[in-house]
């Protein structure tokens, strides 16, 4: 089955065990693929490779069987092992084209960007699909760069002809909003993970950006 990308789905779920109020992974993912997400990214940035590896293998199961994207983010070495549907990376990772050496064709490559130069240059390089952001601030990484915006949002949607998801700070209060600026797909993480009833957020997150007008 080909693997699903940002625009082809609405939500684009990423893990964090921190947030996820200690609900073991296999119950956050699982809630989240029964509820309709299709693709599910594994960030978890304070664990060991073996246990990365672990939790990748559970997850690869789980996507597998909702006919969801699993991408792994960073860890090259680990996607391929799980035998992911892509690897996610970011501006100071390896440069997209070497990664698609190690991955091959039949793996997603998609890569953050926060400005118009990194997405034409992303574009050349190969990548399958970009991040767009971060939108708003966000403190579920200790690496962020500046709030990028709606601004950077509308150019890539006049100027870039390839799959992208928006990024950053995005929840269901403002979501809406960053539909409005041309998103088709979004990238959550506290606000989806973090959830008490996830299913119930799914739900309302879909309802906000078709409030969009």
């Amino acid at each position: 089955m080909p693997a699903i990308l940002p625009g082809e789905t609405d939500l684009y779920a990423v893990t964090d065990a921190r947030l996820s109020l200690g609900r073991p992974l296999d119950v956050v993912a699982g809630t989240l693929l029964n509820a309709g997400v299709r693709i599910l990214q594994y960030r978890e940035k304070k664990l060991k490779a073996g246990k990365m590896l672990e939790e990748c293998l559970l997850l690869r199961d789980l996507t597998r069987g909702a006919g969801a994207c699993f991408i792994v983010n960073d860890h090259i070495d680990i996607a391929l092992l799980a035998e992911a549907d892509g690897v996610h990376i970011g501006q100071e990772d390896l440069p997209v084209a070497e990664v698609r050496r190690l991955v091959g064709s039949k793996m997603l490559v998609g890569l953050s960007t926060h400005n118009p130069g990194q997405a034409r240059a992303a574009k050349k390089a190969g990548a399958d699909y970009i991040g767009v952001g971060p939108i708003f601030a966000t403190r579920t990484k200790e690496d962020v760069v500046a709030p990028v915006g709606c601004g950077y949002l509308d150019w890539v949607t006049r100027n870039m002809d390839m799959p992208f998801v928006a990024i950053g700070g995005i929840k269901e209060h403002n979501i809406a909003e960053v539909a409005r600026h041309g998103a088709r797909c979004c990238a959550l993480v506290s606000e989806l993970v973090g959830a008490r009833d996830i299913a119930a957020k799914v739900v309302a997150l879909r309802a906000a950006m078709r409030r969009k007008f």
